[in-house]
């Protein structure tokens, strides 16, 4: 990619990070992203499904961590990255109102892949997710939306609720199993012809 000439090195990544915050460097940011770009790549193709897009996505995910880096205290910088392009994705899909009809089970890394390519089948879908949001607590609706939609970390979603962070957590990892259990609950009626 254009942004990435130099040679590699075999700085850690939590060493990149601290040079990048400490001097704003495109190359030291672009070593740093270049080593997950595949990663990047895979799940940007794996959301979107469209090569191109994904292509698009690991552009804009990489101008999306020259701020963003700056901001957070990242131990691990591989699963944050791999969180920030999933939540990426997600919002794109979310703003073409086209979320896939295994949202819930891919964010929650599950192995269940469901597929139909029907876009009125995908419509009914979104709004089914709409609807178990709403089946959720307002606690548990908040933290979700904030956390997966809106790409904010537990201590962001503390400060702009005013729920003490494991508290947070928890809200989080509640509201993610019954959102799961919603879809799937919805999910076996509409195979079954009971939801339409």
């Amino acid at each position: 990619m254009l942004f990435l000439k130099n040679i590699p090195s075999a700085d850690p990544d939590k060493e990149l990070i601290e040079k990048y915050k400490a001097s704003g460097s495109l190359d030291i940011l672009g070593e740093l992203y270049q080593r997950y770009m595949d990663l990047v790549y895979g799940v940007c193709l794996k959301y979107l499904r469209q090569p191109e897009d994904a292509k698009d996505c690991v552009l804009n995910i990489f101008e999306e961590l020259v701020g963003k880096l700056k901001k957070y205290d990242v131990d691990n910088f591989k699963a944050w990255l791999y969180q920030l392009t999933k939540n990426h994705c997600l919002m794109k899909l979310r703003k073409q109102k086209i979320l896939p009809v295994n949202i819930d089970l891919s964010f929650m890394q599950s192995e269940e892949n469901v597929h139909l390519d029907d876009e009125m089948q995908k419509e009914k879908n979104f709004k089914q997710m709409q609807f178990c949001l709403g089946q959720l607590t307002d606690q548990q609706r908040q933290v979700i939306e904030l956390f997966y939609l809106n790409n904010k970390c537990y201590k962001e979603i503390a400060e702009i609720t005013a729920i003490e962070i494991n508290r947070v957590r928890s809200f989080i990892q509640n509201g993610r199993r019954n959102l799961k259990i919603c879809m799937e609950k919805a999910l076996g009626e509409m195979q079954e012809g009971k939801i339409k």
